[in-house]
């Protein structure tokens, strides 16, 4: 996630909010859409303000009525944090180390993968002391401020730590 958002990004998360809120406190689902189409209509009657000062006391006020009117026990999806589902299949997940033991003819059956795999580790050796010393030149004294990884700094190379997003796992198990 960004550092920083943009005001854009805050009134469409600010509308997504309400609207989710919204549903935990309207049962039925005509009452809902009534409710969500006079709640947009107050977004569009401002959407095309130029005057940012007065856009941001928009959003604020805007934020202010949502913590007011906010629901107590709002819906929460189950696979999502807080829900009753969430991680649950953490335990199928198994560690890309794993797949180093497979036997050559478990790895002949997914040969596209495995070939892509390890271009993928050889690029990690290349590339894993630069990223490191991006890291550690990056990073102030005290420690680092926020979670967000440095971008790559020159064309070509690759960001910090790229190699848990290339491999991560299946989210679910099949």
């Amino acid at each position: 996630m960004a550092g920083y958002l943009t005001h854009h990004q805050k009134v469409l998360r600010l509308y997504k909010k309400s609207l989710r809120h919204l549903e935990s406190w309207c049962v039925f689902r005509d009452k809902y859409r009534f409710y969500a189409c006079l709640l947009r209509a107050r977004f569009d009657e401002n959407r095309d303000e130029k005057d940012m000062a007065k856009a941001t006391l928009m959003l604020k006020a805007g934020e202010e009525e949502f913590w007011a009117n906010q629901h107590p026990q709002p819906y929460i999806f189950p696979e999502s944090p807080g829900g009753t589902s969430y991680e649950r299949h953490e335990c199928y997940k198994v560690p890309n180390w794993c797949l180093d033991h497979w036997h050559p003819s478990e790895k002949a059956m997914y040969p596209d993968y495995f070939s892509k795999r390890e271009q993928w580790k050889k690029l990690r050796a290349q590339s894993w002391d630069r990223e490191v010393q991006q890291l550690q030149e990056e990073t102030p004294a005290g420690g680092p401020l926020t979670e967000d990884l440095p971008p790559a700094r020159k064309d070509g190379d690759l960001p910090p730590l790229w190699w848990q997003y290339v491999t991560r796992p299946r989210q679910r198990p099949m």
